[in-house]
């Protein structure tokens, strides 16, 4: 184990989980502002929170025989990073027992799996390996070469922000989102099912609008615009639609 690491034994986290198990008590969300980082332990099966100084690089606590697990709470994601010298049986307990990490911290948090050599750009940006996109402005530096793949990779990246704040701003009761617009674009939302662990989990999507839509002014019927604003700008505006309208309409057809 690297001399920066410590998985804590005095875990306070797990004592309150289990309480609320043995109550049947909902644990409540937790407030973090850094990233967390535990260990998979394979002789006990579970994970440890990692004590290291703040000053260590998250980069460095990554070793070729361990198993990490890192609570980003910046882009509400949980990242389980393999090393490449971990077993099959580690990597698949470990993605077992991650939701369990994941749920005391909020179930809006998305997990996903990287490999040792194969790590994605949003995970090495959260451990430090690479410098986070200006998302706000689409100049670049000199090394941006403005290639269609990375006009592509921009986009991605600009689209998964974008539902991370659809996921803080949630959604009001009664209503489902239809359609999102950011500055002068305009996105279909989707949610569909898709198996994880033997369970159903719900995969969000933009679309960018591909119909023309001809100039002049149009009322969004039956759509009710819900705005964000930060410091006096709308960052995003919300189309929502009433659920019990579209039941209704169904029945009207009947």
């Amino acid at each position: 184990m690297s001399k920066n690491q410590n998985p804590s034994n005095n875990d306070n986290n797990s004592e309150e989980n289990e309480k609320d198990k043995t109550t049947g008590l909902i644990t409540p969300e937790k407030k973090v502002e850094k990233i967390l980082v535990f260990q998979f332990n394979e002789q006990l099966d579970e994970f440890q929170e990692l004590e290291f100084k703040e000053e260590v690089p998250l980069y460095e606590l990554l070793d070729p025989e361990f198993i990490l697990l890192f609570v980003d709470p910046r882009s509400y994601r949980v990242w389980i990073w393999h090393g490449s010298n971990t077993t099959t049986r580690a990597k698949f307990v470990a993605a077992k027992i991650a939701p369990n990490i994941r749920d005391r911290f909020g179930i809006a948090y998305k997990i996903t799996t990287v490999d040792e050599g194969d790590e994605t750009f949003g995970y090495k940006v959260a451990v430090g390996l690479e410098k986070e996109i200006d998302y706000e402005d689409m100049q670049t530096g000199p090394s941006y070469k403005e290639s269609e793949e990375d006009l592509a990779l921009l986009e991605e990246l600009s689209r998964e922000k974008i539902l991370l704040i659809l996921e803080n701003m949630g959604i009001p009761e009664g209503y489902e989102l239809n359609m999102v617009i950011v500055k002068n674009k305009l996105f279909r939302y989707r949610e569909y099912d898709r198996p994880y662990m033997g369970e159903l989990i719900k995969e969000k999507q933009l679309f960018e609008l591909k119909e023309k839509v001809e100039d002049g002014a149009y009322l969004t019927k039956n759509l009710t615009p819900r705005m964000l604003f930060s410091y006096n700008k709308v960052v995003l505006t919300q189309l929502l639609k009433k659920i019990e309208q579209e039941a209704n309409n169904k029945l009207d057809t009947q």
